[in-house]
């Protein structure tokens, strides 16, 4: 990855292995905006943008991105609220949509993406960082309960419903496995390491 040039920047992960927190660090540290679920949702839900309006502002300017942010005034906030994906979309319309938007804001700006099936969204890009963070179970157990405030067997349950979840809709939508090593640059296990530990070792790897 050139870093140089206009960018993209992937991050699948496990529940709990803290991969949210070390795209945060490492876009910070590149200077490039960071995308997760929530804001994707977030842009999803507050704008009500189907597939082909999103092409259509593609098609209108070349700047889509900037522009549209600009138009309506959308902040990172946003993914600070309660966030619920509207009932009149089926899970393909949902998929189909975050293509969209995330090849858009991609075509727009370099940037860094948390989860969202990026790996395989971005295969072709030319300039594109597949990352898969994982961790041990205990401590992707340890960091949840610590984060929600919540026992270690509700955080095991919620770590097992949400691995099986996302597993099942990346195999669904891409037909391939989010553990698959072939669908990343790099493969990181988090064990014994820290946030930043992980996100300077990832800047050593792009320089």
């Amino acid at each position: 990855m050139n870093k140089n040039e206009k960018f993209v920047i992937t991050i699948n992960r496990e529940a709990g292995s803290g991969e949210r927190t070390v795209g945060e660090k490492i876009a910070e540290k590149l200077g490039v905006p960071f995308y997760d679920k929530a804001l994707i949702q977030a842009l999803m839900e507050k704008y009500n943008l189907s597939a082909e309006e999103i092409e259509s502002l593609k098609g209108r300017k070349h700047d889509w991105w900037s522009e549209f942010k600009r138009v309506v005034g959308f902040e990172r906030s946003i993914s600070d609220s309660v966030i619920n994906t509207p009932d009149m979309y089926n899970a393909a319309d949902i998929f189909k949509r975050e293509v969209e938007i995330l090849k858009g804001i991609a075509e727009s700006e370099s940037c860094v993406i948390a989860g969202r099936s990026g790996f395989f969204v971005f295969e072709d890009h030319p300039n594109h960082l597949s990352i898969l963070i994982t961790a041990p179970l205990e401590q992707r157990i340890q960091r949840l309960m610590k984060k929600q405030g919540i026992t270690a067997e509700e955080a095991k349950k919620t770590i097992e419903n949400i691995d099986i979840a996302r597993e099942n809709y990346i195999n669904k939508f891409t037909g391939t496995s989010r553990y698959d090593s072939r669908n990343y640059d790099l493969v990181i296990n988090m064990e014994g390491k820290t946030e930043d530990q992980i996100a300077n070792l990832i800047l050593m790897y792009i320089e």
